[in-house]
């Protein structure tokens, strides 16, 4: 996938291409890129041909396993490499607050004081790929214009080259990775050489030399008399390999750290049955020196040590299922997470299509899928009864994972399968388990035949499990949503009644915090020749509130039926809502409107003023004489105010979700709002409805429920 390959040439390729064909391409553009910047670590990635995915093609500096969740990463990943390849930016992360911050998903794996550069390699009117490189934690927390510079220019230079391979009908392929190279034996029997053998031997604590792989290059007596194991059986091992008490996650997490942040990092080990040992890393480019010596004063810590003959996980498979959980907390509804599956989960393990079946009622249902040039494959098996023999009900129905490499393989325990064929010719159906049950299945496909190995089948499985948390969550809030919505629905007016000489159009969003259901409201009622209007605001956005409101609204109703004039109309509601109890309050502003007399009559009870838009643009708060919030004194009375209404006039009632948010102030967003309005105040009220919303930053964030009733006096 990566750099360029030596196949056969273009009879017409220039010479300069052909002498560019035969070297590593990629490889040397990194490390010269490297070198350039004095950066430690990098990697090039190439957007794969058929799918927006971009490949690891070849790393630098670390090993591979670093960067094992990313080697295959969706282009909308939220990731520093796939955005500088999508947004064609450089991308600078200047350490791991900032890291952590922006990409926590990475941080989640990395935690690790280091700074990244992501750089995207492409040309003015094609993409091929993005590059990365790192540096130590110790450096600057900017990107020096030097810096900032010959990477851009590198990758573009990158880039060039890449095009001209194109045209010469070059396909990229995969190079070897650099690590620096052993240094062992260069100067054998040198008297240099046996000396500091000497020198080193002669020291009280113990010596060790790992290379870049964590693999022991040299060991000193000391260190091996201290740990317990032979030099002889050290030397080519991994030391959390080589000695069993130090197969832990955890050791291994301090040669990572070391390595990624170039600073000395350190950890205490039990040795069985009782001795503390201290390990010391001191990390370069080449590798690790560990220091060994007893550790001082930890006998009496509470800490215990892994123990003997316990085999944990990679920690490269923690990494990738940390990383994918970290991504999976994020989706909110179903397809939020078929989204995030298809995105980021698919590309990592190689699969190319999906589906997430779920069941209701006895039968199968497909609540998404995604990379079916034809939905009607999929799709077709919506309905389908549990008792129907296929994998899907089968991994549904039992809860056991089932892996096919081959269509053969499938075919043979699924006949029927011959006559549905999709295109694809591997399969593995994971079963999604939430709280011990069965919830769903999960459904990877592959375009050509792949074995699933032993430690890839775990790994699948358990991501399996992180989608059926995924999903359970994203069930349950898919169905508390629309429960919310329905009954907001129901609680609000369907339409707004047509009335002659008023033209009328309301808006309501939920908050975004809470269950998206409040307790805002407004209502249009036809009143003998009049109408009148109301808008309100029970505090709280909560099934309780929601509940109250559509009393109010009912009681404004009902009061506004048989008579009462608006003042009425605010006191029967005020003792109405004294009367039951409630424990919450409610702002209302309530008005009656007489379009061919010209005039307006409203009553407030602590909300927010209406603004008055008059046919000449201009645009006033209208300062209401009014009482307090309803619900809270019996006695209250409500003084009215008449205003004059002219042919053209436009009324804007809102709730206070309009023009509150943090961190601006209210005069200010009101004033805001009344300049919106001067200046589209002549549009349809549809579309200035429309537009007030849109250009309001508190109905954007929507801390709280957001209500809006406008009201134009017609000729």
């Amino acid at each position: 996938m990566v750099g360029v390959s030596d196949g056969h040439r273009s009879a017409q390729a220039p010479a300069s291409a052909r002498t560019r064909v035969g070297r590593p391409l990629l490889s040397l553009a990194l490390a010269s890129m490297m070198d350039e910047v004095h950066a430690h670590s990098g990697a090039v990635y190439l957007l794969a041909a058929d799918e927006p995915v971009l490949e690891m093609a070849v790393m630098a500096g670390l090993p591979r396993a670093f960067a094992a969740p990313w080697e295959r990463v969706g282009l909308s990943a939220p990731i520093p490499v796939a955005e500088a390849a999508r947004e064609r930016r450089l991308v600078w992360v200047g350490g791991e607050h900032e890291m952590a911050r922006r990409y926590p998903r990475i941080a989640v794996v990395l935690p690790y004081p280091f700074a990244l550069a992501a750089v995207p390699v492409a040309t003015s009117s094609k993409v091929y790929g993005a590059v990365f490189v790192t540096w130590p934690g110790s450096h600057p927390p900017d990107l020096s214009d030097r810096e900032r510079e010959h990477l851009v220019a590198a990758c573009g230079r990158l880039a060039m080259r890449l095009e001209r391979a194109v045209e010469d009908n070059l396909s990229p392929h995969a190079e070897p990775d650099l690590l620096a190279a052993a240094h062992v034996g260069s100067a054998a029997g040198t008297l240099g050489t046996v000396e500091a053998a000497r020198m080193v031997a002669r020291l009280p604590y113990g010596l060790c030399s790992l290379d870049l792989h964590g693999r022991i290059s040299f060991a000193n007596d000391a260190a091996a008399e201290l740990i317990g194991v032979p030099v002889s059986q050290l030397l080519g091992s991994q030391l959390w390999a080589a000695v069993p008490w130090l197969n832990d996650p955890v050791y291994e997490d301090r040669y990572r750290a070391a390595l990624l942040s170039q600073h000395s990092t350190s950890f205490v080990a039990l040795r069985p049955p009782g001795d503390w040992l201290s390990f010391r890393l001191y990390p370069s480019t080449t590798g690790l020196s560990v220091r060994v010596s007893r550790a001082r004063a930890v006998t009496e810590m509470n800490r215990s040590g892994p123990q003997p003959g316990d085999s944990p996980p990679r920690l490269v498979t923690i990494s990738q299922l940390l990383s994918l959980a970290g991504a999976l907390t994020e989706a909110v509804g179903v397809q939020d997470v078929v989204q995030l599956v298809a995105d980021e989960i698919a590309p990592a393990v190689g699969s190319q299509a999906l589906v997430v079946l779920g069941s209701r009622a006895g039968r199968l249902r497909v609540l998404g899928h995604r990379g079916y040039a034809d939905a009607r494959v999929v799709e077709r098996f919506d309905g389908l009864p549990l008792t129907e023999p296929t994998p899907g009900t089968h991994a549904l129905t039992t809860g056991v994972p089932a892996f096919f490499d081959s269509r053969e393989q499938l075919e043979r325990l699924y006949p029927r399968r011959q006559a549905t064929p999709d295109g694809f010719e591997a399969w593995a159906y994971l079963p999604l388990i939430a709280s011990g049950r069965p919830v769903g299945t999960c459904v990877l496909a592959y375009t050509e035949r792949h074995p699933f190995p032993a430690d890839e089948r775990a790994v699948l499985t358990s991501l399996g499990g992180l989608i059926a948390q995924a999903l359970e969550r994203a069930v349950l809030y898919d169905a508390k949503h629309q429960l919310a919505h329905g009954l907001q629905a129901a609680l609000l007016p369907h339409g707004l009644p047509s009335l002659p000489g008023i033209d009328a159009a309301a808006r309501y969003l939920p908050a975004t915090q809470g269950m998206d259901i409040g307790g805002d409201f407004y209502d249009l009622v036809p009143v003998d020749g009049v109408a009148a209007a109301v808008i309100g605001d029970v505090q709280g956005h909560n099934v309780t509130a929601a509940g109250l409101m559509g009393q109010i609204r009912t009681a404004v109703r009902a009061y506004t039926t048989v008579g009462h004039t608006p003042a009425e109309v605010m006191r029967s509601t005020n003792r109405l809502l004294i009367d039951l109890g409630a424990e919450l309050f409610a702002s209302c502003l309530y008005l009656r409107l007489d379009p061919r007399r010209g005039r307006a009559v409203m009553a407030r009870a602590g909300h927010p003023p209406p603004l008055l838009r008059r046919p000449d643009g201009r645009v006033r708060v209208l300062d209401l004489a009014g009482g307090p919030l309803l619900g809270i004194d019996g006695s209250a009375v409500y003084p009215t105010t008449e205003v004059d209404l002219a042919p053209g006039s436009v009324l804007a009632l809102y709730t206070d979700g309009l023009i509150e948010s943090p961190g601006v102030d209210i005069e200010d967003a009101l004033a805001d709002l009344g300049r919106q309005l001067a200046e589209a105040g002549d549009r349809p009220l549809e579309e200035l409805a429309d537009e007030l919303v849109r250009r309001s930053a508190a109905a954007r964030e929507r801390i709280d429920d957001v209500a809006l009733l406008l009201l134009r006096a017609g000729d």
